[in-house]
């Protein structure tokens, strides 16, 4: 919970538009139920906690992912605060949980399977908008920077379609470890790369 609020409180000094975290991915359901339910009670802890300063500092928190998975109580707490921050207009904070990005696509897929068979698509006409919009950040521009932290060199099946031109910084802060700091590190570090998007240098 520190980590989070550093990052956000540094996101927000910097003048990011969108912050996204991991928190809690599809495949971590398959934990000792223990754990789940410790980090299910950790979440309804922290939107209790920071509600009230979420809506004070100006940021939307939209929760992605398959929620129907959570706790009752979790996922009361998470409308609660999705409900409380909806006119937040510094900051969109995305919090994926109980998220997969393979997961994301196939859901992707069937919603455009329906609209062909249902006639509103043609099939031959699908393009990536149409993928796009299928999407959960769908109304989110691709993000630009991913940070991973741990000095782990993966991605572990998180926003595989939006990521195709987001640069990475590898991190070796644990994330509990993680301060408004390391995150300037990592913006300062993106600021001096040559984004080519493919395209040759002029």
């Amino acid at each position: 919970m520190h980590a989070v609020r550093a990052v956000i409180e540094g996101a927000l000094d910097a003048g990011l538009d969108v912050l996204s975290l991991f928190a809690f991915s599809k495949e971590n359901w398959q934990r000792p139920w223990a754990e789940v339910d410790a980090l299910m009670s950790l979440l309804e802890e922290y939107i209790a906690r920071e509600i009230r300063n979420l809506i004070e500092r100006g940021v939307r928190v939209r929760v992605l992912g398959e929620l129907e998975r959570l706790t009752p109580a979790a996922l009361t707490a998470v409308e609660r605060v999705v409900a409380a921050t909806a006119d937040g207009a510094r900051l969109t904070l995305n919090l994926f949980i109980s998220y997969g990005a393979r997961a994301e696509l196939v859901r992707a897929v069937r919603a455009l399977a329906r609209d062909v068979r249902d006639g509103h698509l043609d099939p031959d006409g699908i393009g990536e908008a149409d993928v796009r919009a299928r999407l959960y950040t769908s109304d989110c521009p691709d993000p630009d920077l991913l940070i991973r932290t741990s000095g782990e060199r993966r991605i572990s099946n998180f926003l595989l379609w939006q990521m195709a031109y987001t640069e990475l910084f590898i991190s070796p802060v644990l994330w509990p470890d993680f301060s408004r700091r390391d995150l300037f590190d990592a913006i300062l570090d993106f600021q001096h790369r040559d984004r080519r998007f493919g395209r040759v240098t002029a």
